[in-house]
């Protein structure tokens, strides 16, 4: 009886967290309702808003020395989620909720771009006797750019509240995503033709 309560207790722990996390996807739109953190609120008296995307880029991966010599594709081991739990969104009105919402689908979907040339990148840079730590400095370099890429958009559009510069940074960033289509999670990257 007891093994069973665990079990009930473990899955239902599961059921939670796996509702909490959301994959990107290219047909999932972010909602305010998304944002599910304690803190997340409107409320008229606050003078100032803020936010806190939620979104990621995981990577891990676990096979042995064969596997990993013989793996250039690493697509399915790199994620973009979004953690619905620790996504935080405070503002004075609706209107600048909305805003701020846009900016945290830009951010997803800017997430998404830079997990993108993340899988790129490992594809290209894999070699037969690659150490396991390969990755390292190049998921550093992608974090950086991401970051300085966001502040940067962040800074020019005050946030989302600059709607018509951050919609054209957003259609920026889903048209690289598309140029970049061999390495959504699910794909299978182009092998590098051979040089004659």
């Amino acid at each position: 009886m007891k093994f069973i309560l665990v079990l009930i207790l473990n899955l239902s722990a599961t059921i939670l967290f796996g509702q909490s996390v959301v994959e990107w996807a290219p047909t999932f739109e972010l909602e305010l309702t998304d944002f599910q953190s304690p803190q997340t609120e409107i409320n008229e008296s606050f003078k100032s808003y803020s936010l806190y995307s939620g979104a990621n880029i995981d990577f891990s991966f676990h096979m042995t020395t064969g596997q990993f010599m013989f793996t250039k594709n690493f697509n399915s081991k790199v994620a973009t989620t979004f953690n619905r739990s620790a996504a935080v969104l405070t503002a004075p009105d609706s209107l600048t909720a909305h805003q701020l919402l846009n900016f945290g689908k830009y951010s997803f979907d800017l997430t998404e771009l830079y997990a993108r040339r993340f899988r790129k990148e490992l594809n290209e840079c894999k070699g037969a006797f690659s150490d396991v730590s390969f990755y390292k400095p190049i998921y550093e370099e992608i974090q950086a750019n991401m970051n300085e890429e966001h502040a940067r958009v962040l800074k020019q559009t005050d946030l989302g509240r600059k709607s018509d510069l951050l919609q054209m940074e957003h259609q920026q960033v889903l048209s690289e995503i598309e140029i970049l289509s061999d390495y959504c999670k699910t794909c299978k990257p182009p092998k590098k033709k051979k040089q004659k």
